[in-house]
């Protein structure tokens, strides 16, 4: 997997702050390569970013209209136009309300007859696009990024995964039941994930801070997925000081510091 890089660590002194780094790091991008290969996220984190991105794409700071844009997974079983599914996410806290062409926006299919094909389609569609250019991250509270639980084969392609049940817990918040989680997902994998031009791992609040800190404090390891990122070194950490607050001391000094 390579050797152990240490990435550039941003603390931000709150959430808000926190979405704004990110924020600003993706039209940053988008300027300065309009044709830019996209990799995004779901679930809270990332809602404060879209929200950014979405005003200044309505004030004509930002542009969508070159841009291809990957998401990370998608529920099995979930009609696109579910609610909870992560192709309507996307339509309602970002694509809907930027110029963005639909047929450039790519999230996974949950509900292919065959889904392993449509997982090695999806890789090709990835591939025929030229690859991620900058990918956008949460973390689980056990450590895992997209859908990718601990025990994750760090080199996984994109595929079909059985969700643990601390992330079905985790994730019923959006559901009426835990019951209506979907128990299994295809998500891009770890291997997938590694090969994007840039990574950027938002993380916020405490419930966040020991899978931040076992990501970048201990080896690459299994029950860590977040920590094979250590393996590249072209990722940034973008931290409120919440989920930085069990780092260690060494590393608090190293940080960039927002504002």
């Amino acid at each position: 997997m390579g050797n152990k890089h240490q990435p550039e660590i941003v603390i931000c002194q709150d959430s808000k702050y926190a979405a704004d780094c990110v924020a600003k790091q993706f039209a940053l991008a988008i300027k300065e390569k309009p044709e830019i290969v996209l990799g995004l996220a779901t679930g809270g984190t990332p809602v404060a970013v879209y929200e950014k991105l979405v005003c200044w794409n309505q004030t004509g700071e930002v542009c969508f209209k070159a841009c291809k844009t990957f998401n990370l997974d998608e529920y099995v079983g979930l009609e696109p136009e579910h609610e909870q599914s992560y192709r309507y996410f996307m339509q309602d806290n970002l694509f809907n309300h930027v110029n963005v062409k639909k047929e450039n926006t790519y999230v996974p299919s949950g509900i292919a007859e065959d889904l392993n094909q449509a997982c090695v389609h999806y890789e090709s569609e990835i591939h025929a696009a030229g690859g991620i250019d900058l990918q956008l991250l949460g973390i689980g509270e056990n450590g895992h990024i997209a859908f990718n639980e601990p025990g994750s084969d760090p080199s996984g392609r994109t595929s079909v995964v059985n969700l643990t049940e601390n992330t079905i817990k985790a994730n019923s918040r959006f559901f009426e039941s835990i019951d209506d989680v979907p128990t299994t997902a295809v998500t891009l994998g770890i291997g997938t994930i590694l090969e994007a031009d840039r990574i950027i791992l938002m993380a916020t609040g405490k419930n966040k801070a020991e899978a931040v800190s076992r990501a970048l404090t201990g080896e690459p390891a299994l029950d860590s997925p977040a920590s094979y990122l250590m393996t590249r070194n072209n990722v940034i950490f973008v931290l409120d000081s919440d989920a930085a607050e069990q780092l260690p001391e060494s590393l608090l000094q190293s940080a960039t510091r927002v504002p």
